[in-house]
Parts: C-alpha cells; structure tokens; sequence
C-alpha cells in the first residue's frame, strides 16, 4: 500500500512540475514580447496586471444576468460561459493565472466601455453590425438572432399591421428600436413607441399593460417570458424584423487577442462544447425560476457554427 509520505511526495513534486511549466510559459510570453513577437494591447495589459475585465448584462438572459442576493459567482448565461473558455485561453497563452474581473454593463454604454478599454471583452446580447464594428471588434458568432414581436396572447394582435396604433416597447440601445420603425413605415401603420431602461424593464411594462408589444431578439423575448410569473399568457408574433449574429465584443483593431478569442470559440464549436452549452441555456431550466426557454437550436445557428464568420449585418 503506497504510504502518506509517498503521496505527499507525489503531490509536491506534481505541484512543482507545474509551477515550472507556468513559469516556463511566462518566461516565454515576456521574451516573444522582448523579442518583437507583440502579443497586442490587451494581452499586454492583462499580462502585466493578472486581470481581465469581463464585461456582462444585468438581466441578458440567457446570455447574461445578475441573480440578486448572490456575492459570489453571480453573473450566469450562455455568453457568459463562452467567456469564461475565453478567460482560460488567455491564461494559458500568457502563461499565468488570470483573474475575470465582471463589470456590469448596459445596453446604451457597452460598445463605449469596450472601445475605452473599461472591460476587454463584453460577454452579452450584441449584434454584430457595420456601424457598431467601427467602433469595436467582434468575434465569429455565437448565436443568430430573429429579432421578434411578443404581445399577450388574449390582445387579439396576430400580425405586424395589427400593432397599428399599439404601444411598443423596446429597450434602450436595442436594434429592434431601428427594426420596428422602419417596419411601421413599410407597412404605413403608426405606432406609439416606449423605451424601457433594461430588458427586464420592457418586460415589466407589458406585464403591467403599460405596452401593447415588446419587440426584442427571439431569446431576449424567451428569456424575459420564462422569467415572469404568467410565461403562457405572451406569444411570439409569427416571421421576423430581422435575422442578426451575435458576437463577443472586443478592443478594435486588436489582432493577436481577436484570433485568440475567435480560436477559443471556433475549438469550442468543433468538439461540440458550444452545442452543449446551447442546451444547457435553451433546453433545460435555468435560474433563477427554474423555466427552460425550450428553444431548439436554429438551422441557422447550426449553420453558423459549422461555418463561424465575423461577416456584419447592416
């Protein structure tokens, strides 16, 4: 029978042997950089500091949000998750321990606190577009979006023309503000159109009869009903205002940590982590009610991960 001195001999040496192995990946880093290898801003940074500011929605579900009354480990979601691969590849490119800083984002100020260095990747609900890429990087995409219109299902309201006249509600900084006008004025309809300061407040505003309609991405929309406390009294309105990627949003211009974060994802896609993870968040309950969205994986996510692309939207 091995003896306790031998395993404790054992665990010391395993120990050793891995911090020679991390301190062998520093040392590598640190001369790749001194030797004129530039591993960019972002790796530079965080390898100098240990840290990664990890950028996260409030109540993006499921991608990202914040269950209240929790200290420790309280961000959850599907983009989250990803980021969380992501922060573990950066460790083991630079060679050390990586601590993720979260930082709460909004709607209207992510794409600023990600140009401005404020959090190094944003790990939400963001659609990939031509406007939004000249501020920001993107990764390939991680979910394709149907951006939707949900009403309460006892309101009569069946199409698009049928908002006419409806109080609409879309949250602040949202594409599907945009969308939903531009549907209006293609179907020469008026609305009236509300704003709601998160996706759990335009939820909150049709659950009070305040809105008529919520029009938000497909999962936003599954999200927020499987969260209220009456799920079955909302429906999803039949077609779409537009089909939009997301991506994991990133410093501009910034090769090194891009490839490395779209290496993550695409190794992700291939091994079918990123198809387990869409289960996890769509298929099964999730926190904070325990209510599974039952979202079955799209043609057009599937055919996204086969073929990952960073290509925008309009």
């Amino acid at each position: 029978m091995t003896s306790l001195v031998t395993l404790r001999h054992r665990l010391v040496r395993a120990c050793a042997l891995a911090a020679a192995a991390l301190a062998v990946s520093s040392a590598a880093f640190a001369q790749g950089k001194a030797a004129g290898d530039d591993p960019g801003p972002t790796l530079s940074r965080i390898a100098e500091s240990g840290t990664i500011f990890v950028g996260h929605r409030e109540a993006a579900i499921p991608f990202s949000y914040v269950m209240a009354g929790l200290e420790q480990d309280y961000v959850f979601g599907y983009a989250w998750d990803i980021c969380q691969s992501v922060v573990k590849a950066v460790g083991e490119r630079i060679g050390r321990p990586v601590k993720a800083v979260p930082v709460s984002l909004s709607a209207n100020n992510r794409i600023m606190m990600v140009k401005t260095g404020i959090a190094d990747l944003e790990c939400g609900a963001t659609t990939n577009n031509v406007a939004r890429q000249k501020q920001v990087g993107f990764s390939v995409a991680f979910y394709i979006a149907e951006v939707k219109v949900m009403v309460r299902k006892d309101s009569g309201i069946r199409t698009i023309a049928g908002l006419a006249n409806k109080r609409v509600v879309t949250t602040a900084g949202a594409t599907a503000d945009r969308l939903i006008k531009q549907v209006a004025l293609a179907n020469n309809v008026s609305m009236s159109y509300l704003i709601g300061r998160t996706h759990a407040e335009s939820m909150a505003m049709m659950m009070r009869g305040e809105a008529d309609a919520y029009a938000a991405d497909d999962a936003i929309l599954a999200g927020q009903r499987a969260s209220s406390a009456t799920p079955a009294e909302f429906v999803m309105l039949d077609g779409s205002l537009a089909v939009e990627p997301y991506g994991i949003t990133l410093r501009k211009d910034d090769i090194r940590f891009k490839k490395l974060v779209d290496d993550t994802l695409v190794g992700m896609m291939r091994s079918g982590e990123m198809a387990r993870l869409y289960d996890k968040w769509f298929l099964l309950p999730i926190p904070p009610t325990g209510a599974a969205l039952d979202m079955p994986m799209s043609g057009l996510l599937r055919e996204a991960l086969a073929n990952p692309s960073d290509k925008p939207v309009n």
